[in-house]
Order: C-alpha cells, then sequence, then structure tokens
C-alpha cells in the first residue's frame, strides 16, 4: 500500500475473482492495534465479508446508490467475473454537481448509532 499509495487493495483468489477489499484502517485496526505481527496475517485472514462491486458498464446513479446504500468509499468495477478497476469516492465528484456532491457525501460520511 505504501509502495503504490493507496488505501486499499482488492483481494482475489486464484482465478482472479475478488473475493474481499483489503484497506488501509483494516491493518492498522485488524491487525496491528489487535497486537497480531503484521508479517504473518495474510490479506485473506483480514479480508472478510462479501465485497460489494458493480459492472464495467455502470453509471454514475449506480454508483453513487452502491457507496451510498453500503456507506462505503472504495468500489470494485467487475467486467465478465474480473477486477478491472476500483472507484475510489473523488471519482464521482467529477460528475457531479456541488449540491449532489453535498448530498452523496453527507451519506457515505453520515455517523451511524455505533459510530
Amino acid at each position: 500500500m505504501r509502495e503504490l499509495n493507496v488505501g486499499a487493495l482488492p483481494v482475489s483468489d486464484g482465478n482472479e475473482r475478488l473475493c474481499g477489499i483489503l484497506t488501509d484502517r483494516d491493518v492498522v485496526v485488524g491487525c496491528v492495534a489487535a497486537g497480531h505481527d503484521p508479517a504473518r496475517v495474510t490479506a485473506g485472514d483480514m479480508a472478510k465479508g462479501a465485497p460489494r462491486w458493480v459492472a464495467a458498464d455502470a453509471d454514475v446513479g449506480e454508483v453513487l446508490q452502491e457507496t451510498r446504500t453500503h456507506r462505503i468509499r472504495r468500489l470494485p468495477v467487475i467486467d465478465d467475473k474480473r477486477l478491472v478497476g476500483m472507484i475510489s469516492e473523488a471519482d464521482p465528484a467529477r460528475h457531479l454537481s456541488e449540491d449532489q456532491i453535498a448530498t452523496w457525501a453527507g451519506t457515505v460520511h453520515a455517523r451511524t448509532a455505533e459510530g
């Protein structure tokens, strides 16, 4: 992550099918802060749950809906069952008005009752 200057990495299986996403927060909170040795914990150990994704031909509305509904900041793009890209929270902003950006960001970053 440091070498690539990214905050998230997709995790795929042997057939190049997406099976998770590992974020910098996952490493810090789920590994380092929990007292685990980062040299011994694998990406597969930390990438839990079913990843959310959009098809390569999805429009901006679908991207916004998926990120808003699941309150996620990074969204893999899949074409023919293979990862072809990653949309970060800054990417949709290039296609939205200022009002749309404010509404969308407020939803994605809203605090929950637990948080």
